[in-house]
């Protein structure tokens, strides 16, 4: 037996949940938040686009971010005490017992998209969604181990599920489909509601009167259980998505107008005769009251608003550094460990910004632009600790010599440039920024005057990199690569073997070279000639290297590539982001930041942790058994088969490997008793598959 002062607990089907990379802008994180439920005015959750989940155990307080580590969405979450559920697409299915704090991946029995679950107890549940033949329905009464499809006669999909009592419930979704049952689901009768207009949320506030909310700003009102509806006036086209009430008179509803570009939250205290509005920076898509007084809605961009005096006013539990949701983070750049910069702006010619970081991205600030030249910005790059240079669109060049704490256009548009792609310094004084229509332009005097280089070339030109003064390359459009290797008086026109648009290169020295042009490139001589390498996928626009052999690379919603032996071979990693990455930037092996659209920063102090599959996420093997569990003191760990040539991993929340070790024997005893309490992960790992599990030490 091997004795280990750790402790191990494998839960086969636990979701892979530590944290690799964490937001930094929005907090507490940005992607779409579909729906919340509290369990009281303490605890709560939250679950939303690309497997995101949110826990608070202080009223929205404080909030930890978990990543299941998919690309699916999650639509809908219901609590019963302690006991949690989460459902989405592709049939998703995750279940918490101690409150969310981790989770565990089951069975629905279906393939298709989960829209809504509800439970009526700890074991009896019941979950709906759509097909392109029409709305089904899934239950349960043995807490989510196994499921049953039950008749239901709906055409449409179904996009919510209610039920008053363990008898009576309500299900409503796509054009107008109303559906009830008065025995627990065995059977459902269909009831016209007068329109055909999608509906998206259902509320009862005893057997008679209930209200259902949907497109086209849909309120209807039953007094009679369902059997016939009125519409109420709502003053609105809005797209209105979850309604709930607090008592008979007491009810909300959340939703968003796409033509204002904003969300909406109605209040009513008369049983909906009446609706007062608020309205809102992001749309809504979902509300949930703990209490009369205290109630929260989540929605777009990680939007998360509470109320606590019952409706009067919302505050926002979200924050952004970004002005607005459009906002475009195109480059990163670090003069140290603690001092970052990051610029982009809105779509198109929208304004301008840069954001600045002292504290290694724990926050980030806006800083000051000239008003006259606050256009979109496209490459940030800092010779120096306190010089720095920025460029964008309409031909900007801004430069700051005080660490950001002022810019400063230094270049008129002369020459009739559209957009400058990108800043290259060598030091303070020789520059070179490149940009459409084949333009380069040089400098010698740190920005004071610019010259236009001749390029003989018409591409737009996306990336600089100049080893010094004299050597350098661009990149850009149609696979096109030129060199100098005299300052730029002359370039050579270099095959690449593509036609791919080309957008960034970077160099570890004077030979070997990376370019990120849908696929990575690689040189081994000096750029004479490149070979496409294999291992990503074909949207990758930006490439950064530690040393000789470590690099990351990004680009649209695709995963954080890395690879530890010069490009050779790469590993996927989940952001935890939906959205599209467009730089990223090492501060040193372990620290690590991206950026991309809608403000969306996110950082690293482990180098991205370790690569991760989804059978790394979810194990349903039977090879370990572990008892008991949870523990104090020691726990065994059985094997069922041999573990030959098996490793095992120890790592903190943050992903860091503590310890590792070949396990030799088919039982192992592990004490844990030095441990602090708290939760801990393990991976092991055979030629075979990968188990990741955690533990709670109490």
């Amino acid at each position: 037996m091997k004795n280990l002062i750790l402790f191990i607990y494998f839960s086969l089907c636990s979701v892979f949940t530590f944290s690799q990379w964490t937001w930094q802008n929005p907090l507490p994180q940005g992607n779409n938040l579909n729906s919340v439920y509290f369990v009281d005015a303490n605890t709560g959750c939250s679950v939303g686009d690309y497997g995101s989940i949110l826990t608070t155990n202080n009223g929205g307080l404080t909030w930890t971010f978990q990543s299941t580590g998919g690309t699916y969405s999650l639509k809908s979450v219901f609590f019963v005490g302690n006991i949690g559920y989460a459902v989405g697409d592709s049939g998703t299915l995750l279940k918490t017992y101690d409150g969310g704090l981790t989770w565990n991946s089951l069975s629905s029995g279906t393939i298709n998209g989960l829209t809504s679950v509800y439970f009526t107890d700890a074991n009896t549940g019941y979950a709906v969604g759509g097909t392109s033949s029409g709305g089904f329905i899934i239950n349960t009464i043995d807490g989510g181990a196994s499921w049953n499809y039950l008749g239901n006669g709906a055409f449409f999909s179904l996009n919510a599920i209610y039920f008053f009592n363990a008898s009576t419930g309500y299900a409503v979704g796509n054009n107008g489909t109303f559906l009830k049952t008065t025995n627990g689901g065995t059977t459902w009768t269909v009831f016209y509601v007068g329109i055909y207009e999608t509906l998206e949320s259902v509320y009862f506030t005893d057997t008679n009167t209930g209200y259902i909310v949907g497109y086209d700003g849909t309120m209807l009102k039953t007094i009679n259980g369902g059997t016939t509806w009125s519409r109420l006036y709502s003053g609105t086209t809005d797209y209105l998505l979850s309604v709930q009430f607090t008592d008979s008179n007491n009810g909300f509803v959340v939703g968003y107008n796409t033509t204002a570009d904003s969300g909406i939250i109605f209040h009513t205290t008369n049983g909906g005769s009446t609706w007062t509005s608020i309205i809102t920076d992001n749309w809504l898509y979902s509300v949930h009251f703990s209490d009369a007084n205290t109630g929260y809605a989540v929605g777009w961009f990680g939007t998360i608003m509470k109320t606590a005096d019952g409706g009067t006013t919302w505050t926002f539990e979200s924050n952004t550094v970004t002005p607005e949701y459009i906002t475009i983070l195109r480059s990163v750049r670090f003069t140290d460990a603690n001092t970052g910069y990051t610029v982009g702006g809105g779509g198109g010619s929208g304004g301008g910004i840069i954001l600045n970081t002292t504290n290694g991205g724990t926050t980030w600030s806006p800083q000051s632009m000239p008003t006259t030249y606050a256009y979109s910005l496209t490459s940030v790059f800092f010779p120096d600790a306190n010089t720095g240079f920025a460029v964008g669109i309409a031909a900007i060049i801004l430069k700051t010599t005080n660490a950001g704490t002022t810019w400063d256009s230094i270049y008129s548009n002369i020459y009739g440039i559209d957009w400058l792609y990108s800043v290259y310094f060598t030091d303070d004084n020789t520059g070179f920024v490149a940009g459409s229509g084949g333009t380069i332009l040089k400098t010698t005097n740190g920005g004071l005057s610019w010259s236009l280089l001749s390029t003989s070339t018409i591409a737009d030109l996306l990336s600089a990199y100049f080893f010094d003064a004299d050597t350098g390359f661009v990149v850009g459009t149609g696979g096109t690569i030129l060199k100098t290797t005299n300052g730029g008086t002359s370039w050579t026109l270099i095959s690449s073997g593509t036609t791919n648009d080309l957008s960034c290169i970077v160099f570890t020295d004077a030979n070997t070279g990376y370019i990120a042009g849908g696929t990575i490139y690689k040189t081994v001589d000096g750029g004479s000639t490149w070979t496409a390498l294999t291992g990503t996928n074909n949207s990758l626009t930006s490439l950064y290297f530690i040393n000789d052999n470590t690099g990351y690379a990004v680009g649209g919603n695709s995963p954080i590539y890395k690879t530890v032996n010069g490009g050779t071979a790469w590993s996927a990693f989940s952001s935890g982001s939906e959205y599209y990455l467009n730089a990223t930037y090492f501060t040193d092996t372990t620290t690590g930041y991206v950026v991309g659209w809608y403000g969306s920063i996110l950082g690293t102090t482990n180098g991205g942790g370790f690569p991760v599959s989804v059978e790394e996420h979810i194990s349903n093997s039977k090879t370990l058994t572990i008892y008991p569990n949870p523990a104090n003191n020691e726990i065994t760990i059985e094997i069922s088969s041999t573990p030959m040539q098996s490793q095992l991993s120890i790592m903190n929340l943050s992903g860091q490997q503590l310890w590792t070790s070949q396990i030799t024997e088919s039982k192992t005893q592990v004490d844990i008793s030095s441990l602090p309490s708290g939760v801990y992960f393990v991976r092991l790992t055979n030629d075979k598959t990968v188990e990741v599990g955690k533990i709670i030490k109490n």
